[in-house]
């Protein structure tokens, strides 16, 4: 399979954590730094300026956007995932929350999740399975 470019850059940044405490991670910083609200820290949500970031490493359309529902209205839109795709969810009960990352595939272990590689998925960079039930789109470059 031929990943795409922005896959093989996020796959990159596999294990960047958050810093417990009062210190922040530089490399959390420097992805909020490709979007507007350019936030100091390392607790402020991160999916959406992880995802950014990588675009923006390959000098590719972003939304420069923290909220990770902007997402919904980047490039084209598509009814079934294809492997790097961006894919935006729901996040609790607030219509404003949500989260983004990229589709890697279904999981193996149970049909009605995802797994997507995404940041601030628990306080990191990694592949984390999120359930299909909270999908809002699916979206390419």
């Amino acid at each position: 399979m031929n990943k795409p470019n922005w896959i093989i850059i996020a796959e990159g940044e596999l294990g960047v954590k958050e810093i417990p405490g009062k210190e922040n991670n530089p490399r959390i910083i420097e992805y909020h730094s490709t979007c507007t609200l350019k936030a100091g820290d390392d607790e402020t949500s991160w999916c959406s300026a992880f995802v950014n970031w990588v675009f923006y490493k390959l000098g590719m359309e972003r939304t420069k956007s923290a909220a990770a529902r902007s997402w919904l209205n980047w490039g084209i839109t598509i009814d079934q995932p294809e492997y790097g795709c961006v894919a935006i969810f729901t996040r609790g009960n607030n219509p404003v929350y949500g989260h983004v990352g990229f589709y890697v595939g279904d999981d193996p272990n149970n049909k009605e999740r995802v797994l997507i590689l995404g940041g601030n998925q628990g306080d990191e960079v990694c592949i984390k399975s999120f359930p299909k039930s909270t999908l809002l789109g699916y979206r390419k470059p």
